[in-house]
């Protein structure tokens, strides 16, 4: 007689856990449409920022009488050739221009390859007093400027350079905060296998800094470029000191005389001016912008 056992019951059935999605699966990437709110925050951003601008040129295209009076104009008039006219000839503005543009464009490029190699140096050189002397770097920034001008005058009379273009370029060659921020992004940008890759094929210090860390730090280097341009462009209290409106102005110093009077100020005049100094400023900017969209781009790695 054949006993039949009864059969095992059923396991029940596995539920699998949910599977996590990984960021980097298929689609993990993808943007999000922006929604209405985005949209109207952007175009208010927008207006904030370009409004002055734009209030600059409708001031710039009346008569002085017309822009002090309430409410201020919206609308563009009709003065602007003759406002430019006046600003461009009261006080040479084409020499002011010359002249500011060597003094920025030879202290941006003076600063970024300074700062580029002494932030290499604190960034990826191992030698003795690295940390004391960056410390000593950093904390120069701590010094208002307006501690160092008899000194630097007293240097600057001594040298005869007063009322020229070195006078205002010299104290400027290099800054402190470009090396800091060079430093800073060289420490997290430039891995120290490429340095040393480049080291073993026989490359030498010059060729290392030159294909290496060049390459690498160009998107610093282009904002660097564009801080220190915009800084250089704009500075006023130094130049003011050391240099004469007659003799080789900078723009800014060219702009404090514009619109003199007998005792009065012809405020257009003087919008016009700062109008003309604001075009090649927003030149570098789009010059500069694909510099740093492009360096950011080609320093992308693709898994």
């Amino acid at each position: 007689m054949t006993v039949q056992l009864p059969a095992p019951p059923a396991a029940p059935p596995t539920v699998a856990p949910a599977a996590r999605r990984s960021r980097f699966a298929p689609g993990a990437g993808d943007q999000r449409k922006a929604g209405p709110l985005a949209y109207v925050l952007l175009i208010v951003a927008a207006f904030v920022s370009l409004f002055p601008l734009y209030w600059n040129v409708v001031a710039a295209s009346h008569d002085s009488t017309r822009v002090q009076q309430a409410p201020a104009p919206l609308l563009p008039g009709s003065h602007l050739l003759e406002n430019l006219d006046v600003a461009w000839n009261q006080v040479h503005m084409g020499v002011a221009l010359i002249n500011t543009t060597v003094v920025a464009s030879v202290i941006s490029a003076s600063t970024v390859l300074f700062a580029t190699l002494a932030g290499f140096a604190f960034a990826k050189l191992h030698f003795k007093g690295r940390n004391m002397l960056l410390a000593l770097v950093v904390a120069t920034m701590t010094v208002p400027p307006q501690l160092t001008v008899i000194p630097l005058y007293q240097i600057i009379t001594d040298l005869q350079w007063t009322d020229t273009l070195q006078a205002v370029i010299m104290p400027s060659l290099v800054a402190a905060f470009g090396v800091f921020f060079m430093r800073q992004y060289l420490v997290e940008a430039l891995p120290v296998e490429l340095v040393e890759a480049a080291r073993v094929d026989g490359a030498n210090s010059l060729r290392v800094i030159w294909h290496v860390v060049f390459p690498v730090a160009r998107p610093a280097m282009a904002v660097l470029a564009m801080l220190t341009f915009v800084q250089a462009w704009n500075d006023f209290f130094w130049p003011f000191i050391v240099l004469t409106d007659t003799g080789t102005p900078t723009l800014q110093v060219s702009l404090a005389n514009l619109g003199a009077g007998n005792h009065t100020v012809d405020t257009a005049v003087v919008l016009t001016g700062a109008l003309i100094s604001t075009v090649p400023l927003l030149l570098v900017f789009a010059f500069l912008g694909k510099h740093i969209v492009g360096g950011i781009t080609a320093g992308a790695v693709k898994s």
